[in-house]
């Protein structure tokens, strides 16, 4: 899948690149999270890690403090957008 253009792409790209690598990271968290639905889309998503939500939520916690949920919605709105996109244009 074509992923230039799309919202959020940047952050898609980095997540597979780092779930390939095995990397818990922001971006292979929010990956394995929307697995399901990037799959739908026609990404080839690697075998995502166990318990992402949690995972993710610490991780932006330890990043963000008190602001940690409103980032959490933020990036999880972003991956919407781009899996939207990605119907679109499939």
């Amino acid at each position: 899948m074509d992923t230039h253009g799309l919202p959020g792409a940047e952050l898609v790209e980095q997540g597979v690149r780092d779930l390939r690598e095995g990397v818990e990271t922001i971006e292979s968290l929010l990956v394995s999270l929307a697995a399901p639905a990037l799959r739908s889309v026609g990404l080839a998503v690697p075998t995502p890690f166990p318990d992402p939500e949690l995972k993710l939520y610490r991780l932006l916690a330890d990043e963000h403090g008190d602001g940690a949920h409103s980032r959490y919605n933020s990036l999880v709105r972003r991956i919407v957008s781009f899996r939207r996109a990605g119907a679109c244009v499939r």
